[in-house]
């Protein structure tokens, strides 16, 4: 992004960092966005940081859709194909970290039950890196919606746990080069 420094053109909802906060950063605010992965922006104000989803990129005067991998095309039999859940899951970040959830270890498990002839349930199990963020609510939605945008997954349940507690050996070396950590 040549130019990170914006001036939003309307009024766009906005979550504040960390504590997750709904507000309303106003027309004509300066902002400087220090990260836009996974179809979300966050941005550096005067108040501090905020993530600005991809539907109020407009605001920001970007160009709005599509960040989510297109998940493949389930089979002829309609099955769920677990890749594709992880796919999606790694279009997931954590707005002040510029690596993937699943990357950084935060997803510690994820089961794909489906029954014959029915939509598949998705039920992930996550953590944070700090017990106390309130951006976690925000995470496990943003995981949930794009679990459920894979065809096939009717429903999605993302559970934040604390059991194990993440600590930096769990992000996989992916994750270590992008953060500079090898």
């Amino acid at each position: 992004m040549e130019d990170n420094h914006k001036i939003l053109t309307r009024d766009c909802e906005a979550i504040r960092i960390p504590s997750g906060e709904t507000f309303i950063l106003k027309a004509g605010t300066q902002v400087m966005i220090t990260q836009a992965l996974g179809g979300s922006y966050t941005v550096g104000t005067d108040f501090g940081l905020a993530r600005i989803t991809e539907a109020n990129g407009d605001a920001l005067g970007l160009p709005v859709g599509g960040a989510s991998v297109p998940a493949p095309e389930p089979a002829s039999d309609e099955r769920v194909d677990e890749k594709a859940v992880w796919a999606q899951l790694k279009t997931c970040y954590d707005p002040e970290i510029p690596v993937n959830i699943v990357d950084l270890g935060l997803v510690y498990d994820c089961v794909v039950e489906q029954p014959e002839a029915q939509p598949a349930k998705v039920l992930v199990k996550m953590t944070l890196t700090a017990p106390g963020c309130g951006m976690g609510p925000t995470i496990a939605a943003e995981a949930r919606a794009k679990i459920e945008s894979v065809p096939g997954v009717g429903e999605a349940s993302v559970d934040l746990v604390w059991d194990p507690p993440w600590n930096q050996a769990m992000i996989s070396e992916a994750g270590k080069m992008k953060l500079g950590l090898i």
